[in-house]
């Protein structure tokens, strides 16, 4: 079991309580923004996601300090903390290029979470550029996905992307991944993932893309 399977959740009994049998064990429905500066330039990437039902109801008990049935921002604030700090050493699962050059992203700011009408956590984050953004006007790609598959992202099927302050002339389309089919799915077991190596990205092929052209 790696650190990440637990630490995803901030709270080892949630990973502890999940089905073991295979890949994915948590599901996302994913928005995304892709924020541009004065300068033209892709400044951050801000993400909402919505966690699956099963995930939100083990990572949420017990936070709800009132006792009022609701959780506010507040008595989430320390699983937000948790979730945002853990997810560093992977990137966030946010990917993007300047040709071969890797774009790098600062600490995530404006963080938080939120339960929704159905019980659901939704984290909320922006991720500024650090480094190696696009010029003006140049492509942008930017990738959503766990490269362990432990995580399965899809982008919502309602406004799943949307540019903010891009140039004029901007324009994005989004890819999403296939599902495997059935023999693919019976191979992803927890011993096929535990034989990867550490390096391997199979979760790249599982990848969401959001694709920027500009006239």
């Amino acid at each position: 079991m790696t650190a990440f399977r637990i630490v995803l959740a901030g709270l080892a009994l949630v990973w502890l309580s999940l089905p073991a049998s295979a890949h994915p064990h948590v599901w996302v429905t994913a928005r995304s923004e892709i924020v541009y500066g004065a300068d033209g330039r892709m400044s951050a990437i801000r993400h909402a996601w919505t966690f699956d039902d099963m995930f939100s109801s083990f990572a949420s008990q017990g936070l709800d300090v009132d006792g009022d049935g609701k959780l506010t921002r507040e008595e989430l604030a320390p699983l937000a903390e948790t979730n945002v700090t853990s997810l560093k050493e992977f990137g966030f699962f946010t990917f993007s290029k300047n040709g071969p050059s890797k774009v790098s992203f600062n600490e995530p700011v404006d963080y938080w979470l939120e339960q929704t009408d159905d019980k659901r956590l939704v984290l909320h984050f922006t991720l500024p550029v650090k480094d190696n953004a696009p010029a003006k006007g140049a492509a942008v790609k930017v990738e959503v996905y766990d490269p362990t598959y432990f995580v399965a992202f899809e982008f919502a099927k309602d406004d799943p992307a949307k540019l903010v302050s891009a140039p004029a002339g901007c324009a994005l389309d989004v890819a999403r991944p296939k599902e495997p089919d059935a023999a693919a799915s019976q191979k992803l077991s927890e011993s096929f993932f535990t034989g990867l190596s550490p390096g391997d990205n199979f979760g790249a092929q599982f990848s969401n893309a959001i694709s920027v052209s500009c006239r």
